[in-house]
């Protein structure tokens, strides 16, 4: 099977998967006691005006048989058409999500990057020293790295960099709607907000990546292509890099991209104890009091798709990295 095949069934197998996992969110809507969206839209009457109780039943079609409540949820879903957001000032529920996204990229990003570069280049290096002190020294603080939970990282470097330096406010809001007059400074703000939650997340996450680099470059240092290497006279940081780190990469390709595609989901225990204004806060502040469920059903929506979407990209690296390997 050629390469555009190989795409086109792909294509069509995650639109499948989009499609399942529609019906299923559907499905678990209608299914659990109460019926929660009815529940919501219903605990709603009085609080807000009939205009927008009425357009919000409507929305979701709640005086139609099931079956059509099916479709037209279906449409929505298709379209990005989310509704509006109730529990705000109307505003509509995908421009929220694009509003906070883009402050959680700018977060997550940068952190999940750095902790992918460093992780893998000392898992490589524990690796490639097995058995030595720094193997060790790492290894062993990578495992109780990984044991910590986020948010006492946080609280640390909240009480270092705010309480006792001050070099940091106390709650770095970044808010979409109270922005600087200028491009510079809006940029200059998000990214003084980023710094101590990317930290924390930097972290909290680099101990794992060190772990996980480390087991993968152990299964194939051993293989005899890189005795062969080595045989050649090829240097040791070519033949780690280059030939050990790249056909022990492929695990690691899958990680990385299921990582970039949790990244919408935020971090919600990290951004909200920074308050900072991204996805996390988004889903805990949407699940606080009466829960927000058209915004919590756009959320996972749209994180479902994000997921879909890094397996597909995944599968296809496959092929570039390691040649071996054919679409079929």
């Amino acid at each position: 099977m050629g390469l555009r095949l190989y795409i086109f069934r792909r294509i069509v197998v995650s639109f499948v998967l989009i499609l399942s996992v529609i019906t299923v969110d559907f499905i678990i809507c209608v299914a659990l006691p109460g019926r929660p969206m009815d529940a919501y839209v219903f605990s709603l009457k009085g609080r807000i005006t009939k205009e927008r109780y009425d357009a919000l039943a409507k929305h979701f079609g709640l005086d139609k048989p099931l079956y059509e409540q099916y479709l037209i949820n279906l449409r929505n879903l298709i379209t990005w058409d989310f509704g509006q957001s109730w529990t705000g000032a109307g505003q509509g529920i995908c421009e929220e999500i694009i509003n906070k996204l883009l402050n959680t990229i700018l977060l997550l990003g940068p952190a999940t990057i750095l902790s992918i570069i460093i992780g893998i280049f000392l898992g490589t290096l524990c690796a490639y020293k097995k058995g030595s002190f720094i193997d060790t020294i790492l290894t062993l603080g990578s495992m109780a790295i990984s044991c910590v939970p986020s948010f006492f990282f946080a609280w640390i470097i909240l009480f270092i960099f705010t309480i006792k330096l001050g070099w940091f406010p106390s709650f770095p809001l970044i808010s979409s709607r109270e922005t600087p007059p200028n491009v510079l400074e809006i940029i200059t703000q998000k990214v003084y907000c980023s710094i101590l939650p990317m930290v924390t997340l930097v972290l909290f996450s680099v101990g794992g990546w060190i772990l996980f680099a480390r087991a993968c470059v152990l299964e194939t240092i051993t293989e005899d292509y890189v005795i062969t290497a080595r045989a050649k006279g090829l240097g040791e940081l070519t033949v780690l890099y280059k030939h050990v780190l790249k056909n022990a990469s492929l695990p690691l390709i899958t990680y990385i991209a299921l990582s970039f595609g949790f990244m919408v989901g935020g971090a919600i225990i990290v951004e909200t104890i920074f308050n900072y204004d991204g996805m996390g806060l988004l889903i805990w502040n949407s699940i606080q009091g009466i829960p927000d469920l058209p915004m919590l059903y756009a959320i996972f929506y749209v994180l479902a798709i994000c997921v879909i979407m890094a397996n597909f990209i995944a599968d296809l690296l496959y092929g570039i990295i390691d040649p071996r390997i054919r679409y079929s």
